[in-house]
């Protein structure tokens, strides 16, 4: 499959994966940051978000595969590679089945565990949007309140629309797919598998979703894994504290 991305700047390739219905246009205000420190940074759309081909398929597997096949075919080798949330496990997986493709792995604010299905409400919301063939973004946010009470959250997800006529807007995600392969995305890894190389699992402060009793699950999978907790911010941990998250991740690499 043939992914979609964006590629800033010049030097050791520095892969970057957005979460669950998120894209790379999430991550650019970073990647430029980070494309400035010396890196080829690639903001990559995964596969049913962004501009990737969607499938009926999903599955971290393929989404694993499909980031060693991107590398290939853009002869990446030795890469930094960070993902959050979904991009976390993505990243995670993808360490641990291609030896020595991975130099450093950053983790955000994700563990290797399972996950019980969470997005239903968002996931109804979207549905109903997508349905309602709305013709502003205004009245797109006006729509989702009913759904979404968070405005943070609302405006995160509403980076997914496009304009597919002159005259409707439409979403780029692959909701027919997301929907149904939703229990895939709270998938653990399977506790055999393993990456030795340098790892860095950040968490927010305000997050639950690593606590104390998963780090000594993530040391027997990563058993290089340092830790990084970000005060100030939840699971949006690179969003709500980005001053603090980029000094970590510069620090590690």
């Amino acid at each position: 499959m043939e992914l979609h991305s964006t590629i800033l700047g010049e030097g050791k390739p520095f892969l970057i994966l957005h979460g669950f219905l998120g894209m790379s246009d999430n991550w650019k205000t970073l990647g430029k940051k980070f494309a400035k420190e010396g890196y080829e940074v690639h903001l990559i759309d995964q596969r049913n978000h962004g501009k990737s081909p969607h499938t009926d398929d999903f599955s971290y597997k393929l989404l694993a595969d499909d980031i060693a096949g991107y590398c290939k075919m853009h002869s990446l080798e030795n890469i930094m590679l960070m993902g959050h949330s979904m991009g976390g496990k993505t990243a995670m997986l993808a360490a641990c089945l291609n030896e020595g493709l991975v130099d450093k792995l950053i983790v955000v604010d994700i563990a290797p565990k399972y996950y019980a299905p969470h997005h239903q409400q968002i996931l109804k919301g979207l549905t109903a949007l997508d349905e309602a063939k709305l013709t502003s973004r205004g009245e797109a946010e006006d729509f989702l309140k009913e759904f979404i009470p968070e405005t943070g959250v609302r405006l995160f997800l509403l980076k997914n629309l496009y304009w597919k006529t002159k005259e409707s807007l439409s979403l780029k995600l692959n909701l027919d797919s997301l929907k149904a392969n939703i229990e895939n995305v709270g998938a653990a890894l399977k506790e055999d598998l393993s990456y030795s190389g340098p790892s860095l699992f950040i968490k927010g402060a305000n997050s639950d979703y690593i606590n104390a009793s998963d780090e000594e699950q993530i040391k027997k999978q990563f058993p290089a894994a340092e830790f990084k907790s970000i005060e100030g911010a939840g699971h949006w941990v690179h969003a709500e504290n980005m001053k603090a998250f980029f000094a970590a991740v510069m620090s590690f690499v």
